[in-house]
């Protein structure tokens, strides 16, 4: 049976499957358009997400904001989803078992999407969705390609706000993204 948008999300906020569920206050099942060409993909839910119920809704969140506001998007035309759903105790980096017991769930969420183009953000996602030994370093702004679908990562708005000299090497792959929209999407304007 085809997932519905609905189904699949009360069946996200009912999981049980990791360690996860015993700690968290919300599922952060995701949040934008459900008809996006662009889907953005975080590692995991931090306190304030875990608080509200949506994803990047902290200082990160302000910042991915802005620099989706740089390219001329913004939440209403992309679809910002996670690795896992629920917040891994003091925001520690999520266990490869926790990633495994969420990743179905944003498969589905991707083949509901359909999204031409996917943008990890930071390495958690990038080494999850892209390929498992991704060095966001070195491979930031590289451009993949699997089933039709473009990928790429930049680094995590966390990462940014930390260590601010990296900021210039997250604005061209912003203008990268924003290239490769204007190339490929065709219901998406920036």
């Amino acid at each position: 049976m085809a997932d519905s948008w609905e189904a699949l999300k009360q069946s996200c906020m009912a999981c049980r499957a990791c360690g996860l569920a015993e700690t968290r206050t919300h599922v952060v099942f995701g949040d934008g358009a459900q008809d996006a060409e662009i889907l953005l993909i975080g590692e995991g839910p931090g306190q304030h997400e875990d608080e509200q119920g949506v994803p990047f809704v902290g200082r990160g969140g302000q910042l991915l904001n802005d620099m989706l506001e740089m390219i001329g998007l913004d939440r209403t035309n992309v679809y910002i989803a996670n690795v896992v759903k629920c917040r891994p105790p003091q925001n520690r980096d999520p266990l490869h078992v926790e990633q495994e017991a969420c990743m179905d769930f944003l498969r589905r969420q991707a083949a509901l999407l359909q999204p031409k183009i996917i943008v990890c953000l930071g390495r958690i996602a990038a080494k999850a969705i892209i390929k498992e030994d991704f060095k966001i370093t070195s491979e930031h702004g590289q451009w993949f390609e699997r089933g039709g679908v473009q990928m790429t990562a930049t680094f995590h708005p966390a990462a940014l706000l930390r260590d601010v000299s990296k900021r210039p090497d997250a604005f061209e792959d912003l203008k990268s993204i924003q290239a490769k929209i204007r190339e490929i999407c065709k219901h998406t304007e920036v």
